[in-house]
Protein backbone atom coordinates (compact mmCIF):
# COMPACT_ATOMS: atom_id res chain seq x y z
CA UNK A 1 0.00 0.00 0.00
CA UNK A 2 2.91 2.36 0.70
CA UNK A 3 4.22 1.86 -2.85
CA UNK A 4 0.78 2.59 -4.28
CA UNK A 5 0.44 5.79 -2.26
CA UNK A 6 3.95 6.81 -3.31
CA UNK A 7 3.12 6.20 -6.96
CA UNK A 8 -0.11 8.23 -6.65
CA UNK A 9 1.74 11.09 -4.98
CA UNK A 10 4.58 10.93 -7.49
CA UNK A 11 2.18 10.87 -10.42
CA UNK A 12 0.28 13.87 -9.09
CA UNK A 13 3.51 15.78 -8.54
CA UNK A 14 4.81 15.01 -12.03
CA UNK A 15 1.49 16.02 -13.59
CA UNK A 16 1.54 19.28 -11.69
CA UNK A 17 5.02 20.27 -12.81
CA UNK A 18 5.20 18.58 -16.20
CA UNK A 19 4.17 21.69 -18.11
CA UNK A 20 7.27 23.54 -16.98
CA UNK A 21 9.83 20.77 -17.30
CA UNK A 22 12.28 20.99 -20.19
CA UNK A 23 12.79 18.01 -22.44
CA UNK A 24 15.56 15.70 -21.32
CA UNK A 25 18.64 15.76 -23.45
CA UNK A 26 19.52 12.60 -25.32
CA UNK A 27 22.89 12.00 -26.95
CA UNK A 28 21.27 11.09 -30.27
CA UNK A 29 17.71 11.20 -31.59
CA UNK A 30 17.81 7.39 -31.75
CA UNK A 31 18.31 7.33 -27.97
CA UNK A 32 15.10 9.29 -27.47
CA UNK A 33 13.22 6.98 -29.83
CA UNK A 34 14.48 3.86 -28.03
CA UNK A 35 13.65 5.40 -24.65
CA UNK A 36 10.06 6.28 -25.50
CA UNK A 37 9.47 2.93 -27.23
CA UNK A 38 10.78 1.14 -24.15
CA UNK A 39 8.47 3.15 -21.89
CA UNK A 40 5.48 2.31 -24.08
CA UNK A 41 6.45 -1.39 -24.15
CA UNK A 42 6.51 -1.62 -20.35
CA UNK A 43 3.27 0.37 -20.14
CA UNK A 44 1.52 -1.86 -22.67
CA UNK A 45 2.67 -4.98 -20.82
CA UNK A 46 1.17 -3.89 -17.52
CA UNK A 47 -1.93 -2.42 -19.17
CA UNK A 48 -2.43 -5.69 -21.04
CA UNK A 49 -2.35 -7.67 -17.81
CA UNK A 50 -5.18 -5.52 -16.46
CA UNK A 51 -7.00 -5.92 -19.77
CA UNK A 52 -6.86 -9.69 -19.48
CA UNK A 53 -8.63 -9.45 -16.12
CA UNK A 54 -11.18 -6.94 -17.42
CA UNK A 55 -11.97 -9.23 -20.37
CA UNK A 56 -12.29 -12.27 -18.11
CA UNK A 57 -9.25 -13.95 -19.66
CA UNK A 58 -7.35 -13.97 -16.36
CA UNK A 59 -8.57 -14.32 -12.78
CA UNK A 60 -9.04 -11.15 -10.77
CA UNK A 61 -6.28 -10.68 -8.22
CA UNK A 62 -6.67 -7.31 -6.51
CA UNK A 63 -3.00 -7.01 -5.62
CA UNK A 64 -1.80 -7.83 -9.15
CA UNK A 65 -4.22 -5.40 -10.76
CA UNK A 66 -3.24 -2.70 -8.27
CA UNK A 67 0.47 -3.33 -8.94
CA UNK A 68 0.03 -3.14 -12.70
CA UNK A 69 -2.15 -0.03 -12.48
CA UNK A 70 0.53 1.66 -10.34
CA UNK A 71 3.15 0.77 -12.95
CA UNK A 72 0.99 2.18 -15.76
CA UNK A 73 0.38 5.39 -13.82
CA UNK A 74 4.07 5.88 -13.12
CA UNK A 75 5.15 5.00 -16.66
CA UNK A 76 2.58 7.41 -18.11
CA UNK A 77 4.70 10.31 -16.87
CA UNK A 78 7.90 9.24 -18.61
CA UNK A 79 7.76 9.19 -22.43
CA UNK A 80 6.96 12.86 -23.09
CA UNK A 81 10.51 14.11 -22.49
CA UNK A 82 11.62 11.96 -25.43
CA UNK A 83 9.40 13.76 -27.96
CA UNK A 84 11.44 16.96 -28.03
CA UNK A 85 12.61 18.83 -31.11
CA UNK A 86 15.01 16.77 -33.18
CA UNK A 87 13.67 13.42 -31.96
CA UNK A 88 11.40 12.77 -34.92
CA UNK A 89 11.12 9.22 -36.15
CA UNK A 90 10.39 5.79 -34.86
CA UNK A 91 6.72 4.93 -34.71
CA UNK A 92 5.68 8.55 -34.16
CA UNK A 93 3.91 10.38 -36.96
CA UNK A 94 5.12 13.86 -37.95
CA UNK A 95 1.91 15.26 -36.39
CA UNK A 96 3.54 14.79 -32.97
CA UNK A 97 5.72 17.78 -33.82
CA UNK A 98 3.53 19.67 -36.32
CA UNK A 99 0.46 19.60 -34.03
CA UNK A 100 2.31 19.45 -30.74
CA UNK A 101 -0.45 21.18 -28.75
CA UNK A 102 -2.92 18.43 -29.71
CA UNK A 103 -0.30 15.77 -28.93
CA UNK A 104 0.42 17.27 -25.51
CA UNK A 105 -3.30 17.47 -24.74
CA UNK A 106 -3.73 13.81 -25.70
CA UNK A 107 -0.82 12.83 -23.45
CA UNK A 108 -2.24 14.78 -20.53
CA UNK A 109 -5.66 13.21 -21.05
CA UNK A 110 -4.09 9.75 -20.98
CA UNK A 111 -2.14 10.51 -17.83
CA UNK A 112 -5.29 11.66 -16.04
CA UNK A 113 -7.18 8.56 -17.22
CA UNK A 114 -4.51 6.21 -15.90
CA UNK A 115 -4.46 8.05 -12.57
CA UNK A 116 -8.20 7.28 -12.39
CA UNK A 117 -7.47 3.66 -13.32
CA UNK A 118 -4.88 3.49 -10.56
CA UNK A 119 -7.36 4.90 -8.03
CA UNK A 120 -9.98 2.37 -9.12
CA UNK A 121 -7.46 -0.45 -8.86
CA UNK A 122 -6.47 0.62 -5.37
CA UNK A 123 -10.14 0.54 -4.34
CA UNK A 124 -10.41 -3.06 -5.47
CA UNK A 125 -13.86 -2.55 -7.03
CA UNK A 126 -13.76 -4.57 -10.25
CA UNK A 127 -16.64 -2.66 -11.88
CA UNK A 128 -14.82 0.64 -11.25
CA UNK A 129 -11.65 -0.88 -12.65
CA UNK A 130 -13.48 -2.00 -15.80
CA UNK A 131 -14.94 1.48 -16.33
CA UNK A 132 -11.62 3.24 -15.72
CA UNK A 133 -9.78 0.72 -17.92
CA UNK A 134 -12.18 1.45 -20.78
CA UNK A 135 -11.68 5.19 -20.41
CA UNK A 136 -7.89 4.84 -20.26
CA UNK A 137 -7.89 2.51 -23.25
CA UNK A 138 -9.90 5.05 -25.24
CA UNK A 139 -7.27 7.72 -24.58
CA UNK A 140 -4.53 5.35 -25.71
CA UNK A 141 -6.43 4.49 -28.87
CA UNK A 142 -7.08 8.16 -29.66
CA UNK A 143 -3.41 9.00 -29.43
CA UNK A 144 -2.41 5.94 -31.46
CA UNK A 145 -4.96 6.84 -34.14
CA UNK A 146 -3.68 10.41 -34.44
CA UNK A 147 0.02 10.10 -33.67
CA UNK A 148 1.34 6.56 -34.18
CA UNK A 149 2.33 5.13 -37.53
CA UNK A 150 0.19 2.21 -38.60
Amino acid sequence: MKLQKLVLASTATVLAISAGVAFAQFQKPEDAIKYRQSVFTVTANSFGKIGAVVKGEAPYNKDEVAKNAAIVAMMSTLPWQAFGPGTEGGKAQPAVWSDNAKFKAAGEKMQLAVVDLNKAAQSGDLESIKKAFGAAGATCKGCHDDFKKK
